[in-house]
C-alpha cells in the first residue's frame, strides 16, 4: 500500500490511524461478531469488511474461501493485512481498498458486511444497501455511554438508543443485539430478507 490517494495524503483520520498502528506487526484478533456471522449460512458472495484495520476477520473469511474487500483509511493497517494474506496464501481472495468511508461507495452484492469499531449513519445506510438478499450485516460501535469516559468524542460517532437495529430495512431479522457495557459498545447481527 505505497500509493496513497492524493485526497487522503493529509487526512487527519489517516494520519491518526497510521500513528496508532505504527510499527506494531500485530493483527487484530478475529472479532466475535465476525466469527459468529461466518459460522451462519449465507448466500454465495463476498464479504465486505469496513474500517477493517489489520483484520483477523477478513483473514478468517478468506480462509473459508470467501472473497473479501477490506476497506480502511490507514495504509499501515492494510499493508499489514496484505502481508499476512500473502503469508497465508490468501492474497488472491482479499482486495485491499484505501478509502475514506465518508466518501467511498460500496457496490451491491455482499453476502456479509462487517464493521466493528466505526459509526456513521450515512456509512451504515450505504452498507445496508450493499447486502445481498438473505445476507448478513454485523456491526459494532460505541454507544452514547462512551462519551462519559471520553467527553471529547463527537456524539455522531456514537449509536443513539435503539441504533443500529432501528435503522434496518423492513423485513430484516435481528439475530443478536448485545450491549457490551465494559466497552460501552453495542453489537448487532442481522439477516436480510430473501
Amino acid at each position: 500500500m505505497d500509493d496513497v490517494p492524493a485526497e487522503l495524503a493529509g487526512h487527519p483520520d489517516r494520519l491518526r490511524w497510521n500513528g496508532k498502528y505504527g510499527d506494531d506487526p500485530a493483527l487484530s484478533p478475529v472479532h466475535p461478531l465476525a466469527e459468529r456471522a461466518l459460522a451462519l449460512p449465507m448466500p454465495d458472495g463476498a464479504v465486505l469488511d469496513l474500517a477493517s484495520g489489520p483484520s483477523g476477520g477478513a483473514l478468517l473469511a478468506a480462509g473459508a474461501g470467501r472473497r473479501v474487500t477490506a476497506v480502511d483509511i490507514a495504509e499501515a493497517a492494510l499493508g499489514r493485512l496484505g502481508a499476512e494474506a500473502r503469508r497465508r496464501g490468501l492474497e488472491p481472495l482479499i482486495t485491499l481498498v484505501q478509502a475514506d468511508l465518508g466518501t467511498w461507495r460500496p457496490p451491491h452484492g455482499y453476502a456479509l458486511v462487517l464493521c466493528t469499531g466505526f459509526w456513521d449513519r450515512a456509512v451504515f445506510g450505504r452498507a445496508v444497501s450493499a447486502v445481498l438478499p438473505g445476507g448478513l450485516l454485523g456491526w459494532e460501535a460505541f454507544t452514547e455511554d462512551a462519551r462519559r469516559d471520553r467527553p471529547s468524542m463527537p456524539a455522531e460517532w456514537c449509536l443513539a438508543p435503539g441504533e443500529p437495529a432501528t435503522l434496518l430495512p423492513d423485513g430484516c431479522t435481528v439475530l443478536d443485539e448485545t450491549d457490551v457495557p465494559a466497552a460501552r459498545k453495542r453489537r448487532l447481527l442481522a439477516r436480510f430478507p430473501d
